[in-house]
Order: C-alpha cells, then structure tokens, then sequence
C-alpha cells in the first residue's frame, strides 16, 4: 500500500509537568555477547521506547537520531524516544557524536547474524537502512529479510520502519537503462516487505519510508558544482538534461521517521513517498544564485562526458567487492540513477507531502539555513569522509568544463 492521502499530524499527548527519572550514566555501548549494565534516560514519568537504528552513523542515521533524540516540539518535553545506534566503530567522531546526544551505542555490523537478535531486544521500533554502497545487492537484500525476521520474533518489537528507495528497474518497465543497484536492492526488499502482515496492538507494524537525494548531496561529487572557474562561475554540470530528482534534507527525512513512529495507526502497512524539493539543474542554479550571489551555470554533459569528469568509475559500487569480480560498476549505477531522473521516472505527490508537513524546506530553504556556498564539505556520506567513496572527481577533467 501507497500512502497517499493526506494524514493529520499528531504530536504525543504529553502536555502536563512530571517528574524526571534521571539514571546513572555507565558505558553506553554495548558489544555482541556483553550488554552494558547501566544505562541512562532523562523522561517525565515513564521509560521512553527504544529505537534502534541500523548503520547509525550514516548520512540518514545521523539525522535520524537527532531527529528523535529531540525534546517533543508539541509540548516541550523531552523526547519520548531512547535510540540505540548500531554502529561497525562506537569510536568514531560521528558514533561519539550521537553518545553525547544521549543515544546508547551497540557495537556490530547489520550483517552480522549472531548479534541480531541481542542488538534488538527490548527495543520498541527500529529504522533500518541497509549499505548497498558496502556490501552490494544480493546481500543487502538478503540482509533486510533476515533482520525482518528477526524483528518479527522480537517481543518487544512494535514498529519496524524501512528505509527505501524507489525501484528504478520496475518503475522504467525493466528496461536496463534504468538499472541502479542501490535503488534496486531497497525497491525489491520493499516488494518483499509489503506481501508481510503489517500488525498494530502488540504484535510488528511495518511502515516503509521512500525518499531520496539528499539535499546535503550538494556537499559530494554527485552534486556538487564540478569546477568554479577563475571568474568565479560556478559549473553544475550533469546528464540529467531536463530532467528533475525529488530531492530530501536530511532534517525532513528526520521528521518523517518520527511522525511515523508517532502516527502507528496511519502508517501501517503504508509505503511513505517523501522528499522536500522537485529539483532541475535550472531549478537548482537558479535557487544557488539566488541565495549566494555567485556566478553559475548548468552544463548538459552527456553520459561519456560525465564519467570522463569521474576517476575509478570501472570500480565495483559496493566497497567489499573487488575489481574485476563481475559486481556492478559505479558507471553502471550510476547510469541508470542519471537515467531515471533524465526521464522523470520518479515522481512525488508534493502537495500530499507539503500538507502533512508544512515545514518541508525547499531547495532554497536548505541553502540559507546550512549557509551553503558551493564550497564542498563536510561530506554527508561517512564512506566518503572515511576514503571508501566510489564517485572521486577527475581533476583534469573537470578543470576544464
């Protein structure tokens, strides 16, 4: 089921002054096998429901869980929300981050079948976003049945919320053009997802969260402008011709996940399409000068052109895959990715979205309140801050557009 009508927003009944229960602050993470023993939350009354969140220390997770770390917007109250994070390395600058926010980190990897159903266990909700981009297709598909399984023998577990991605190869009617393997995967897990019972009571609601682009994808070489030449001009340069992508902050995709998480009843069984803004390069050099005052301009390239802008595009899309080993390539992807948003294949009901969430910010929006300048950086991906990023300008190129 598609959710597209248009759903009331609800904040969380909690109005009234409580007392807070603060507890003892130990070792917040938690390893395969070993559980930390203490733990610590800060609510008016009553323990907040846990949420894990898988691969926290992503692009998404990141704003996921400040998203539901926040004090409730509707009452000013703390959140009634705990999340536990799911992160490969509970040192890294990111996974420290959500430890001082209050989140509770669980070392291990999504993949790892032992520790599934211990990083579960007592948690009420989960959102869960496999890496295509690490582990490639096959597993990642693999890896969101089981961990659905799983969810479903948890006794805690209440709502399950999967992260996709429209499926690009059934949406352009299989033709392989449009094949992107990071759509894909997600797309067919979400088939899979959607012939699953979704509960309410005290047995799994499943609800599936769609989006896309990120907003903050103009700090990355996918969109970023690809040279800024000696007069100042900014070149945005891409495939997508005339074409348009719904793209999505990060800040609302956070939204979504906790309006899902506080409106069960509605989003049972529902597939949620969201985005913030439905962005043509024209669209987005426009909304670029507008807000800076800079110099820029939209280049068509074709296809050839683009890649030639990119080093190491023969290199498999998937980190843990090796040259050569017959995996999809980032060309390959990254082809059919071009393609879907040059033939809008995609498509957004914004005024269903807009009416559910008046503050959706557009493309402008984001600009001014992240004081975006052109200038990339911080990378919103961490394989791309980590050095594992599969799409790396080809200087030579680029310099020249």
């Amino acid at each position: 089921m598609t959710l597209r009508a248009t759903l009331g927003r609800h904040g969380n009944g909690l109005g009234v002054a409580h007392l807070w229960a603060v507890f003892e602050l130990g070792s917040s993470i938690k390893r395969p096998g070993k559980l930390s023993e203490k733990k610590r939350w800060a609510y008016p009354g009553k323990k907040p429901k846990t949420i894990l969140i898988v691969g926290v220390t992503g692009a998404q997770e990141m704003a996921v869980a400040t998203a539901l770390l926040r004090p409730s917007p509707e009452a000013g109250t703390p959140s009634p929300y705990h999340v536990r994070a799911l992160t490969r390395d509970p040192t890294s600058r990111r996974a420290r981050e959500l430890e001082a926010m209050g989140a509770e980190l669980f070392q291990g990897s999504f993949y790892d079948m032992n520790a599934k159903q211990l990083f579960m266990s007592g948690c009420y909700g989960a959102f869960i976003n496999t890496e295509t981009y690490t582990v490639g297709e096959e597993r990642e598909i693999w890896a969101a049945i089981k961990l659905y399984e799983i969810a479903r023998r948890t006794p805690s577990m209440r709502h399950w919320i999967w992260s996709n991605l429209d499926y690009g190869s059934k949406l352009g009617n299989y033709d392989p053009q449009y094949k992107t393997e990071h759509h894909d995967a997600k797309g067919i897990a979400n088939d899979w997802l959607k012939s699953q019972p979704s509960f309410l009571g005290d047995k799994l609601t499943w609800t599936s969260l769609t989006s896309s682009v990120y907003m903050e994808m103009q700090n990355s070489p996918l969109c970023d402008p690809l040279n800024i030449r000696p007069d100042g001009t900014h070149i945005f340069a891409s495939p997508i011709q005339n074409g348009h992508t719904p793209m999505i902050a990060l800040s609302d995709l956070g939204w979504w996940v906790r309006y899902t998480l506080n409106t069960r009843e509605k989003t049972s069984g529902c597939e949620l399409q969201i985005a913030s803004d439905w962005v043509s390069w024209d669209y987005l050099v426009q909304a670029f000068q507008e807000v800076t005052g800079k110099k820029a301009i939209f280049r068509r390239l074709s296809m050839d052109e683009r890649f030639a802008c990119m080093s190491g595009h023969n290199r498999p899309v998937a980190s843990e895959k090796k040259l050569g080993d017959g995996s999809t390539t980032v060309r390959e992807s990254f082809s059919g990715f071009w393609c879907l948003w040059r033939d809008d294949i995609i498509k957004r009901d914004f005024d269903w979205i807009r009416s559910t969430h008046p503050n959706t910010l557009s493309l402008a929006d984001w600009m001014r309140q992240t004081n975006y300048t052109g200038i990339v950086g911080p990378y919103p991906l961490k394989n791309t801050e980590d050095g594992k990023g599969r799409i790396v300008h080809n200087k030579a190129v680029t310099s020249l557009l």
